[in-house]
């Protein structure tokens, strides 16, 4: 049962990423860097979740860029996590962000799932016009007991 819900978080996550992917193609876009974000202890309330993360964008040549992130999960959603770390491949339609620029609201589809250490992933589309696409470069990581499906939304806002 736990495979599935595995394999069920990583196929919704790998939909919305080939679905963000078909709308990016529409417009040139470039990978502008890489988003990585940590945060602490989460609890989920069986229809959703809400997490907050610092995060920090990483693009070649420039200063590292900081943001505060909210997560919130509307879907399947129980048990608690103590830590988790994300990490996505930043695609915009120009070749540098500045300061700021990935501010906004983004989402998309989430699955994950975990009995001590545990794994999932998502893809997300939004920032400024829905020009930016947030795609993982690999799982999620997070430790805890939890069990996620469905929608989520990613509020950044410039960080210190």
């Amino acid at each position: 049962m736990r495979r599935s819900f595995i394999f069920a978080g990583l196929a919704a996550a790998s939909l919305v990423a080939s679905v963000a992917g078909s709308s990016a193609q529409q417009q040139r876009m470039v990978r502008v860097g890489v988003l990585e974000c940590r945060g602490g202890a989460s609890v989920g309330f069986i229809v959703g979740s809400v997490t907050n993360l610092g995060c920090v964008l990483r693009a070649d040549g420039l200063p590292e860029d900081r943001y505060v992130a909210t997560i919130r999960k509307v879907g399947l959603d129980i048990g608690i996590t103590q830590e988790t770390t994300l990490a996505w491949g930043v695609f915009a339609p120009v070749d540098r962000l500045g300061p700021g620029d990935l501010s906004g609201n983004y989402a998309g589809a989430q699955g994950s799932a975990s009995v001590g250490v545990g794994i999932g992933g998502n893809a997300l589309v939004g920032g400024s016009n829905n020009s930016i696409a947030l795609q993982p470069l690999s799982v999620q990581g997070q430790v805890g007991l939890n069990v996620a499906a469905g929608l989520e939304s990613l509020e950044l806002r410039p960080g210190r």
